[in-house]
């Protein structure tokens, strides 16, 4: 019965909380740590210095802040600056002109050690010191729908220079049964000179790139010259005296002369007459070829503008030209 030792109706025994053996020990510990904390003895401020990280100066000297007052530039200061900036401009574009202009002639080297076509025509002997000026070659150059007519063009020409030779042969025979027709003979050999090599350069050529290119341009070049030519042969065989051309007036007029000299000269004016007639139907060929290709005067007005502005001698006139007027707009200020 030691269960029922206690009384339960005798006083209760007054018990204290803070007595508590685990609560004293905790609140002894506490209080002897905050006694030896003193944050005014020696050690306390040696160590707080130690842990005080100082404030770094700055190295340099300091200076003052000051209001830079702002200065209008004078106009002589702000042309001599646009000017400077100009003629730097103009040095970079001739620095990537000049660039431009060697890799232009590397890529040409280069397809030239690709490609090893060289000019072909006129068909000069290897000995001869004038080589060859243009490459020529129907099979490779001209699409098969356009070889046939540009070939008959070809044979025109030669038709054409072949008539100016005899030409310049009969005016010879006619000068000399007549004194007087000395300025027809002169005339015949200015014509072969200049007529020749014109009508190559100025229509067969152009036809010839028009065929290989389907250059738009170069049709309107042909048309236009080409329609000169026939004028021109139509006078050839009307021979009017004093023009140098042994046409039918010409040599009809002679008649009652030297036999062989008329009938030389109706052959060459029988020759003029052939060439204005072929001269009519190859063009009547061309133009319906040409309306075939697509070609329009559009096109060839953006092929001229295109053509003149990658052209390298034009740009070079061009940015001098705009520099020269830059430096005097300014030397005039």
């Amino acid at each position: 019965m030691s269960g029922f030792d206690t009384n339960p109706f005798a006083d209760p025994v007054d018990i204290n909380p803070f007595q508590d053996p685990s609560v004293t020990q905790i609140t002894n510990t506490s209080q002897s740590g905050l006694d030896e904390f003193n944050p005014f003895s020696e050690s306390s401020q040696r160590t707080n210095a130690a842990r005080t990280t100082p404030a770094v100066q700055p190295s340099g000297h300091s200076q003052p802040a000051v209001l830079q007052t702002s200065v209008e530039p004078t106009p002589q200061a702000v042309a001599a600056a646009a000017q400077a900036g100009l003629l730097q401009q103009q040095a970079e574009l001739e620095r990537k002109a000049a660039e431009l202009e060697k890799k232009e002639r590397e890529l040409q080297s280069h397809a030239a050690s690709i490609d090893p076509r060289q000019n072909n025509w006129p068909p000069l002997p290897k000995r001869c010191p004038i080589k060859p000026c243009f490459y020529q070659d129907f099979s490779a150059d001209i699409p098969a729908d356009y070889q046939r007519i540009c070939k008959m063009l070809y044979y025109l020409w030669m038709l054409h220079s072949i008539t100016l030779l005899l030409n310049l042969l009969a005016c010879l025979a006619w000068f000399t049964v007549d004194n007087s027709r000395g300025v027809d003979f002169g005339l015949s050999i200015l014509w072969l000179i200049l007529f020749t090599p014109c009508a190559f350069l100025c229509w067969y050529r152009p036809i010839y790139k028009a065929f290989r290119s389907d250059s738009s341009f170069s049709f309107f070049v042909f048309f236009f010259i080409f329609f000169c030519q026939i004028a021109i042969y139509i006078i050839q065989a009307v021979g009017i005296p004093g023009w140098g051309d042994s046409g039918w007036i010409a040599a009809l007029s002679e008649v009652h002369g030297n036999v062989a000299v008329v009938v030389i000269m109706m052959v060459v004016a029988a020759f003029f007459t052939l060439c204005a007639v072929l001269s009519l139907f190859l063009l009547k060929q061309v133009h319906s070829l040409y309306r075939r290709t697509g070609a329009s005067f559009q096109r060839a007005q953006e092929e001229f503008s295109q053509g003149i502005l990658t052209n390298r001698s034009f740009q070079n006139a061009a940015a001098g030209a705009a520099s020269s007027a830059a430096q005097s707009a300014f030397r005039g200020n």
